[in-house]
């Protein structure tokens, strides 16, 4: 491989004395993670009771869409949260801007678990839900970039992609748990209790863990400034080059995880609305398929760990692809717990392995001083464009259509655009090479320390 088609960038890992963080340190930002993306999803899993409450009118369909517009609203200002607190990060480090986010989301949700309703304060009640959403936004948007580089800094080399995988698994133990308050409340409560405050008590749930978030993350050691050994990392082209290759290529494969993402989560909604199946049964497809989700996002941070990042993100990818349709076909006509439980769980399983070998793909392709941000900045503006719309794209074509069918094409056409760009993805594992710059073992191998130095 010539020096002309490629270049040779030391990539920091930890020093074998500090290789390792504490367990706690991976553990507080993980859980932060989880809190947070709880917060902001709950919402979506009691989209229709939310849209009664604050959003009555006399058409069914029009309250839901009023609902899904201000679930929508909290990805306006995720690019907000994620260019402030992303780029704080890679100035005042990682900690802080985490600590941060996590103050804003839990004061969010705790303002809509406690603001009245429609009937009672009038329009003051809309206004207030659209200001606590808005809210979550920016602090959601601040999150995830600090999270992920956090992550892949506190890991060492051979290790960052299970690491990294803690992200998307967070996400997933996130709305698994939301799914699972969900069940656990229409289980036990009336129809028309949880239409009247049992989604404030699942709501209320997360505020509660304010306390418990913020002490984990107050002492979480810092990765930004830590000192660091290398590992020689082989990337074609000229560095400004390279990193806009990554950004751009990050953008759709981010796009393309998000409506793939936000089309899962809609799945409750989806259940009772569209295919009209009992509350329970409609809680227990998302607690099925997002548990699926976290071993699969576990799985593919170790696979990316031992086969690399591409392959990891390709193969599954593909294998999404081509059972995308007949899933949303077999659930659409059978209409059956199997169908939906299985089919659902089975395709999530698949379609999660990929991200997380893009997540520590993309992190380890942009430099540390820009990390933070940069991560976060692409990653709230492809939330903000195609997750916030994802849902009542969803919910307004079914209802033109009137076909069940239309999450399927949906999904279809945001995992064909982010195979695409994975087939473009270079490679970022960490790479023993020869002395002629082959490739010849994924693993990564320390440098002597002449080489360190230079």
């Amino acid at each position: 491989m010539s020096r002309q088609s490629t270049r040779e960038r030391l990539e920091p890992v930890l020093d074998p004395a500090e290789e390792r963080l504490t367990s706690r340190a991976v553990l507080g930002a993980t859980i932060g993670n989880i809190l947070e993306f709880y917060d902001f999803g709950t919402y979506s899993f009691f989209a229709i009771q939310i849209g009664q409450a604050f959003f009555p009118t006399t058409d069914s369909f029009a309250s839901l869409m009023l609902s899904l517009a201000t679930f929508g609203a909290g990805f306006v200002t995720r690019p907000i949260g994620a260019i402030v607190l992303g780029s704080y990060s890679d100035r005042a480090g990682r900690r802080p801007a985490m600590t941060a986010s996590f103050t804003m989301m839990s004061a969010a949700v705790l303002l809509l678990a406690i603001t009245p309703s429609y009937e009672t304060i009038g329009l003051a009640a809309p206004s207030l839900v659209v200001f606590a959403r808005l809210l979550q936004g920016f602090a959601l948007g601040g999150e995830v970039g600090p999270t992920t580089a956090y992550l892949m800094e506190a890991a060492p080399a051979e290790a960052r992609g299970l690491a990294v995988s803690f992200q998307p698994a967070s996400q997933q133990i996130a709305a698994t748990a939301g799914a699972l308050v969900g069940e656990i409340l229409s289980l036990t409560m009336t129809s028309e209790a949880l239409n009247a405050y049992g989604w404030r008590i699942a709501l209320s749930l997360g505020a509660a863990t304010l306390p418990f978030g913020l002490w984990l993350r107050s002492g979480l050691p810092e990765t930004l400034h830590r000192p660091e050994a290398h590992v020689l990392v082989t990337q074609p082209g000229g560095q400004s080059r390279a990193d806009r290759r990554i950004i751009s290529l990050g953008f759709v494969i981010l796009a393309s995880c998000t409506i793939t993402t936000y089309v899962t989560g809609y799945m409750t909604t989806y259940a009772m609305n569209t295919l009209h199946v009992s509350a329970p049964l409609a809680f227990a497809i998302t607690l099925i398929s997002n548990a699926g989700g976290i071993a699969a996002a576990l799985l593919g941070g170790l696979l990316a760990d031992r086969a690399g990042r591409r392959r990891i993100m390709i193969w599954p990818q593909v294998t999404a692809l081509l059972m995308t349709y007949p899933v949303f076909l077999w659930i659409a006509e059978s209409r059956s717990a199997f169908a939906l439980l299985g089919g659902l769980g089975a395709l999530t399983l698949i379609g999660t392995i990929p991200y997380s070998a893009f997540y520590v793909s993309m992190a380890e392709g942009l430099p540390r001083n820009i990390r933070g941000g940069a991560f976060a900045t692409i990653y709230a503006f492809a939330i903000a464009i195609f997750g916030g719309t994802a849902q009542p794209i969803v919910t307004w074509l079914i209802h033109l259509t009137g076909s069940p069918l239309v999450p399927a094409w949906y999904m279809l056409f945001a995992a064909a655009a982010g195979l695409f760009a994975m087939l473009m993805m270079p490679e970022t594992a960490p790479l023993n090479l020869t002395p002629d710059h082959k490739r010849t073992f994924l693993m990564p191998r320390r440098l002597p320390r002449h080489s360190r130095e230079e």
